[in-house]
């Protein structure tokens, strides 16, 4: 709604941009204080943090480059002002995994314990994150005559202008947070430890898959008109999830062993 805060010559302030900022910089509060809780040191949270999100800026800058090409055609170095918003999450959330398992095993860490611990920082971050597209305007929805429905007038969004839209920015935003307090009620009980992380791959693919069909944004298709991009990395995803969660369950559980 509001994709520029202000304007000072040619310099402009993005909204986008620093609710993606602030999404993160409480992210990493949250996860340094959990640290301290569980006894970790917190300038290890920093550091991962850091490697975390060049990982994230880099993977879902370049999935929605790779996927949206014609938009940077005629002038390809748009690409890299990743501030006016065209951030593809799954590609971020993607190469930040691997880059995660690479630092915790580098750093001789307890990869369990690391998940748990930052996994309800994933979603809050996503959550603020989200109302980032909302300003600017990316990640719009179809057009709708719901009661929910908004209008972008601002010349600087990236949405149709005029048109009542489905609010899919808010939806996720709204979905995430429910995510973020969902794992954060999961991380008080013994029970679910070294599960978190996938739980909140099966949260979050599974509300992403249903929040896909109201989206009206180009962002490529698996199969045309029937399977988006993000639904085809979030069916596996889910499912990988589902079956980490049943087997760690299993393992914890002899019972279930026999």
């Amino acid at each position: 709604m509001y994709p520029i805060l202000f304007k000072i010559g040619d310099f402009a302030l993005h909204t986008y941009g620093v609710l993606l900022a602030v999404g993160f910089l409480l992210a990493v509060v949250l996860a340094r204080k959990e640290a301290r809780r569980a006894g970790i040191d917190p300038n290890v949270i920093l550091d991962l943090s850091f490697y975390l999100l060049l990982a994230a800026l880099l993977g879902s800058r370049l999935f929605y480059v790779l996927t949206s090409w014609q938009e940077f055609a005629d002038n390809p170095m748009d690409a890299l002002k990743f501030w006016r918003g065209g951030l593809v999450f799954y590609g971020g959330l993607i190469f930040a995994f691997f880059v995660g398992i690479w630092y915790v095993r580098k750093h001789r860490l307890n990869f369990q314990e690391m998940t748990d611990l930052v996994a309800p920082s994933i979603a809050i971050g996503q959550s603020l994150g989200r109302l980032g597209c909302f300003s600017a305007g990316c990640c719009y929805g179809t057009s709708t005559t719901a009661f929910c429905a908004v209008t972008f007038r601002d010349p600087n969004s990236l949405a149709p202008l005029g048109t009542p839209l489905h609010p899919t920015q808010l939806y996720e935003s709204a979905a995430t947070f429910g995510i973020f307090l969902a794992l954060i009620a999961l991380r008080r009980s013994k029970r679910f430890q070294g599960r978190l992380i996938w739980y909140y791959f099966l949260f979050y693919s599974t509300a992403r898959f249903f929040i896909e069909f109201y989206r009206g944004d180009p962002r490529g298709w698996a199969i045309p008109g029937l399977l988006s991009t993000a639904q085809a990395i979030g069916i596996p995803m889910a499912l990988l999830a589902l079956f980490m969660i049943l087997r760690k369950k299993s393992a914890s559980n002899p019972a279930l062993k026999r």
